[in-house]
């Protein structure tokens, strides 16, 4: 029996629909899997070309084991003395540690503090230990914890990164839940339907699922690197992408559906003139995720392609998977609120047509006001310090390592388990010890001998070189201790043929501050100029696309200032992550012009129809709810980074979470209708419509019924529904 073509065209949602659901059963799974090819090891994710990596690498030959070093700092409980028998036990609590899994090698001897009131000892663990490092950090601390009088704390790199993998235990299943459930929740308030918003959670799902898949065999095969906050920023960038791009399909399909009986007829009217949008979109995140591969900070270039591919897959997910359901659904999918004819994208007094109306009243007064405001906050922007976040400021809840790093800095040297590491020509160590000693505010420098300890004998010597410990006055992670390695840097590189380099933790801060801030100034305009090349691709226009990068920068300004506020007299905190505002940049500016996009692409499309003037009002009226819905939707799936106790991913959630309502509420609503409504037709030079010369029979009745009242009063009333109206 032959197939007729109307039953050939129901193959098509079906074999889509079969194939996403194998996806999301075969590949749904790597979503909580991309953890095992997770390094959250913030050594990997140095600048590449700094000199404090070149330190890292050269000194793994320094060590005949790789280790990372926990510290345990005890203190006597009331009064008392940490010398005699307390000493000796926490001596013994150390070496009783000799063979346990994990620990390499046998611990230092307990040290005493110069006050007198405190003991510190080094013990050193496999770096390696993955998901068992927690495990093993609470070994040395249980055995510290059998001194008596005394109470045991465990600081250094070892105890820093326990705390880290700690914070990001159950971040799939947490952070994911959080994300649905907030955009579930919203979808169910903004259609009122039962149905749809769990199609539009199950395709953002197997759009993440297939993401996650490609990750990870790529973070397999060592071709990308992924990090917990990599993995944490993947998972809710596909969840909004995928759901903001899903708002405005469903809605220009709701719109064809109260048009066209059919509903093949409907999808394919509504993906052809939705798609050039969503991929637009696409393209801007995609390409300025990309734009972070010219980076020099590893973890910058790590988030660029997996950013992109979880964008990649969103779109695939919207453009393929949802229309073949929606397809199959028809106006069901929509229950109880189904759609049906209305009249007029003009027609009525919603919310949308009132600020329409608002907007071609006075369109120079609401810009001019929308302005000065954005201005007034962008005025905040340059006291946000993004010079790294105080140690003691990492984790947003009170994490162990912290308090044992500021009971550490009490007691000893304020660098102490922290050292600045020189490796310098074995011949000029005395040279470059002197030099390093008489730096100002070092307190101690010494080389590490054959024992591995830095002091006490003769220097341990590879392939002709040294390692000298230097120990900072200062903590180790503030702005005292990175100008005393600057100052250390002048002083050993002018040591002849010394070829002495300055590293360690310090250093590793300092070059990172500096290699972001060199990032923003190369990376910055590349993004601006990618979104300036697509937007002329899309809006056949230079002078449009110019309007709306520079409103999208001005908000990014307008939310830096904000931000600079909350983060210091509401959050607490004292400083921000050298990569917060690259990042925020990339996000905010992005996803800020896919709102314009949705916006101006409808604009362009009523233009065409019905003049400029009509054009921005009628595209604001029918896009108002929908963009608005998305832009509440995107900011609550970042904000749900959140949940994830590190200063680093609060401070990004806010800044794209408030930066996206502030665009979608103000830029997007007011700013740029209004600027384009005052411009006129001259706002779309050298376009077609800047040559808008005589208006058609509708245009010229348009005009007439324009003058006389409303703007959007007596337009024809054969135009379908508005998505915004309805939502």
């Amino acid at each position: 029996m032959s197939i007729t073509p109307r039953r050939a065209l129901w193959l098509i949602p079906v074999v889509l629909l079969v194939a996403w659901l194998g996806i999301g059963g075969t590949l749904g799974p790597y979503a909580g899997r991309l953890g095992e090819v997770a390094t959250n090891d913030q050594a990997a994710f140095l600048p590449r070309s700094a000199e404090s990596t070149k330190v890292v690498s050269e000194q793994h030959a320094f060590q005949q084991d790789e280790t990372m070093p926990a510290i345990v700092v005890w203190t006597v409980d009331g009064e008392g003395s940490v010398q005699g028998a307390r000493r000796t036990a926490a001596t013994r609590a150390l070496a009783s540690l000799a063979g346990t899994p994990g620990v390499v090698g046998q611990a230092s001897p307990a040290l005493r503090s110069g006050d007198g009131k405190a003991l510190e000892g080094v013990v050193q663990l496999r770096p390696d230990l993955g998901d068992k490092l927690p495990d093993t950090v609470d070994r040395v601390r249980t055995a510290a914890d059998r001194v008596p009088g005394t109470t045991a704390r465990i600081a250094g790199p070892a105890a820093s990164q326990a705390d880290l993998s700690d914070a990001f235990a159950g971040i799939d299943g947490l952070l994911l839940g959080v994300a649905l459930a907030t955009v579930l929740v919203i979808l169910l308030l903004v259609y009122r339907s039962v149905l749809l918003p769990f199609v539009i959670i199950l395709g953002a799902v197997f759009a993440l699922g297939l993401a996650c898949a490609v990750v990870y065999v790529l973070a397999d095969h060592d071709v990308v690197r992924v990090d917990g906050q990599v993995q944490g920023i993947l998972s809710i960038l596909v969840i909004g992408a995928a759901t903001d791009y899903a708002l405005l399909f469903t809605a220009r399909f709701r719109e064809e559906l109260a048009l066209h009986d059919d509903r093949f007829t409907a999808v394919r009217a509504a993906l052809r003139q939705s798609w050039g949008a969503i991929v637009a979109s696409a393209g801007t995140v995609a390409l300025g995720l990309l734009a972070l591969l010219l980076s020099d900070l590893t973890n910058n270039r790590a988030l660029g392609p997996v950013g992109a591919i979880g964008v990649v897959c969103a779109v695939l997910s919207t453009l393929t998977f949802l229309p073949a359901v929606l397809v199959l659904l028809g106006r069901a999918a929509y229950w109880p609120a189904r759609p049906r004819p209305t009249g007029d994208a003009g027609a009525g007094n919603g919310v949308w047509r009132r600020v329409a109306d608002l907007v071609d009243r006075t369109p120079r007064k609401v810009w001019a006001i929308a302005l000065a405001g954005l201005l007034a906050c962008a005025a905040f922007a340059p006291t946000l310090t993004a010079k790294g976040v105080p140690l003691d400021e990492i984790f947003v809840d009170d994490a162990p390592s912290v308090a044992a790093q500021q009971t550490l800095s009490e007691h000893f040297p304020g660098g102490s388990g922290n050292p600045a590491v020189i490796l310098a020509d074995a011949d000029r160590v005395t040279q470059v010890i002197t030099a390093a000693r008489t730096t100002d505010s070092v307190a101690s420098a010494a080389a590490v001998t054959e024992s591995g300890r830095p002091g006490g004998g003769d220097p341990r010597i590879v392939d002709g070189r040294v390692r000298i410990d230097v120990t900072l006055r200062a903590a180790a992670d503030s702005d005292t201790a990175k100008d005393t390695v600057v100052r250390l840097r002048d002083a050993v590189h002018a040591v002849p043929d010394a070829d002495a380099l300055v590293g360690g933790y310090t250093a590793q801060q300092y070059d990172t501050r500096q290699t972001a801030e060199r990032d923003r100034t190369l990376i910055v305009p590349v993004v601006l100029a990618i979104i300036l090349v697509i937007l002329a691709g899309l809006l056949r226009s230079v002078l449009m696309p110019l309007l709306l990068v520079a409103t999208v920068a001005l908000n990014f300004a307008a939310t830096l200032g904000i931000s600079a506020l909350v983060f210091r007299h509401v959050l607490g905190f004292t400083g921000t992550d050298a990569s917060v505002p690259l990042y925020g940049f990339v996000f905010l500016v992005a996803l800020g012009v896919d709102y314009n996009i949705f916006l101006m692409s409808r604009v362009r499309e009523e233009s065409l129809r019905y003049g400029v003037r009509q054009g921005v009002l009628r595209g604001l009226v029918a896009t108002g709810g929908v963009i608005t819905s998305a832009g509440v939707v995107l900011a609550a799936t970042f904000a749900a980074l959140g949940v994830i106790p590190l200063a680093f991913l609060v401070q990004i959630a806010f800044i794209v979470a408030f930066g996206v309502l502030l665009d979608t509420l103000v830029v997007r609503s007011l700013l740029v209708p209004a600027l384009v409504r005052d411009i006129g037709r001259r706002a779309w030079w050298p376009g077609a419509l800047s040559h808008e010369t005589a208006p058609t029979p509708h245009q010229a009745e348009r005009d007439r019924a324009g003058r006389a009242g409303p703007a959007l009063r007596g337009a024809p009333p054969h135009r379908p529904p508005t998505g915004g109206e309805q939502t």
